[in-house]
């Protein structure tokens, strides 16, 4: 029975439509003579709302009172059907926010606009509404995506504030309903791609998720903007909301667990490789959020992570890569082998596939070994050690039939220095104290002369400004005391 109330609920609200809103083109073609139209005409005048310069001025203008009663006849007429209820809230807000649509993105207001214009009261009229109706949100929530495309489809330019509103609505308490039909959504992304402004409507009703649930943002940018990140109507938007996300979302902690290897690597090609889809200036704003990026992916626990990521890292870094590139890839790779263990396992397997990326990393790896010989643990070092040892093997095995500048240069004299290395005694402190000391006894002597005694050089000075002078003076007085009391 609920089925059949609904469709004549339908039937009525279609033509109510039609005689608020009559088609210009039929009025024009019906003859003049008859004083019926104007009459039509003059009542449809009456009951279509007055289109408004500003949405400010709509909300205000919006009686909020008569919005309760239309929701409760609709409650009392479909009091089963909840669905009913909030396609009425969406048509009487979109009905009566009649100011001018300027762009589908809305990328010059705030996050949260247009729904932040609305007041305490109507707030409190819609969270009420949706709150009670949570079983049907999502089919609410695709009935309002999908009925803005309709709409565009009908007139260019028509208002659709009052669906925007009830999508930062549901989305504000419950993110996660634009992520349940995200391969969906982006075979219907694909299907209008010739249409930009639908495709960017889709794109933004999805992305109000993410600004107050940093996961699932991450998970609409990476399902529905990633793969068409190379469209030139589209990629400016979806780097922009990229920016928009990880500058609200400061804490990124929570978005971990959302980008691995499978979408990382496609985003650094993007931000790195030259002469691809995204102009050289989205490419650049892409580059400043790798960083970011690169610790999203990463997670919280890169130590057993990172060995994942070492392959495309390491068949990526061809002689042929360009210099930025280059540099990134080499940095990644000595993180992945300092940090996480396996990752040198990884490195095993591929070395014979990937000779001069190795022969790349060996010499990276050999200055961090030189430079920075204390940062290894060492479990890490064991393995390190191992690690070289198999090179070692392989390139006994292999110094007959292969012969390339990449091999030698990955030769046993390379890796014999590398084991020299990590059987160091690890950071010369010693030598390092000695340096010192020789650099400050020097400063010194220099200061002396410079002034011409050490009474009036620099050191003097501040030694008596130290309050050490005075002490040192005293604990020798006390030495000469007891020096004189011994000899006796």
């Amino acid at each position: 029975m609920s089925e059949t109330l609904y469709d004549n609920f339908e039937k009525m609200g279609k033509k109510q439509n039609k005689e608020q809103v009559p088609p210009p083109a039929e009025s024009e073609n019906k003859k003049p003579s008859s004083s019926k139209p104007s009459k039509k005409s003059h009542s449809s005048s009456t009951v279509t709302p007055t289109a408004l310069k500003t949405l400010e001025e709509a909300f205000k203008t919006l009686d909020v009172g008569d919005l309760k009663q239309q929701l409760a006849r609709s409650q009392t007429l479909f009091p089963e059907n909840p669905s009913v209820w909030v396609k009425d809230l969406a048509g009487y807000l979109n009905l009566n926010l009649t100011a001018s649509e300027t762009e589908p993105t809305l990328s010059s207001y705030a996050h949260d606009y247009p729904y932040c214009l609305s007041g305490k009261e109507l707030k409190g009229v819609i969270k009420g509404l949706i709150g009670r109706c949570s079983d049907i949100l999502p089919d609410f929530f695709d009935h309002c995506v999908y009925t803005m495309l309709r709409e565009m489809d009908r007139q260019a330019g028509e208002p659709l504030h009052g669906y925007r509103v009830c999508i930062q609505a549901i989305l504000q308490d419950k993110p996660r309903i634009a992520t349940q039909n995200l391969p969906e959504y982006l075979e219907l992304l694909r299907s209008v791609q010739n249409r930009p402004v639908k495709c960017l409507t889709i794109m933004w009703a999805l992305g109000q998720a993410g600004f107050y649930d940093l996961s699932q943002g991450l998970r609409v940018w990476l399902g529905i903007m990633l793969p068409v990140l190379g469209v030139k109507a589209l990629s400016s938007y979806a780097i922009a909301y990229l920016e928009r996300l990880l500058l609200l979302h400061a804490n990124l902690t929570k978005g971990f667990g959302i980008m691995g290897p499978k979408e990382f690597f496609p985003l650094l090609d993007f931000a790195f490789m030259p002469k691809n889809a995204l102009t050289s200036s989205l490419q650049e704003q892409l580059r400043r959020l790798y960083p970011r990026l690169k610790v999203l992916a990463f997670g919280a626990k890169p130590e057993s992570t990172l060995h994942t990521y070492l392959p495309s890292f390491l068949s990526r870094a061809t002689p042929h890569c360009p210099d930025d590139m280059k540099r990134e890839l080499l940095s990644s790779m000595t993180e992945c082998l300092c940090v996480d263990v396996q990752s040198l396992g990884v490195w095993r397997q591929l070395y014979t596939k990937h000779l001069p990326q190795s022969r790349c990393v060996m010499c990276l790896f050999f200055l961090v070994l030189i430079c920075c010989d204390f940062i290894f643990h060492p479990k890490l070092r064991k393995n390190l050690e191992e690690t070289i040892q198999s090179f070692k093997v392989t390139n006994e095995e292999m110094k007959d039939t292969v012969e390339t500048q990449d091999f030698a240069e990955c030769s046993l004299l390379r890796l014999q220095n590398l084991q020299v290395k990590m059987r160091g005694r690890g950071f010369p402190w010693s030598k390092l104290l000695m340096v010192l000391l020789v650099f400050v006894a020097g400063f010194i002597a220099h200061d002396i002369r410079s002034r011409g005694s050490f009474a009036d050089s620099t050191t003097a000075l501040h030694l008596r400004n130290s309050g050490v002078t005075a002490v040192s003076e005293q604990a020798w007085s006390k030495i000469k005391v007891y020096s004189k009391q011994g000899f006796r």
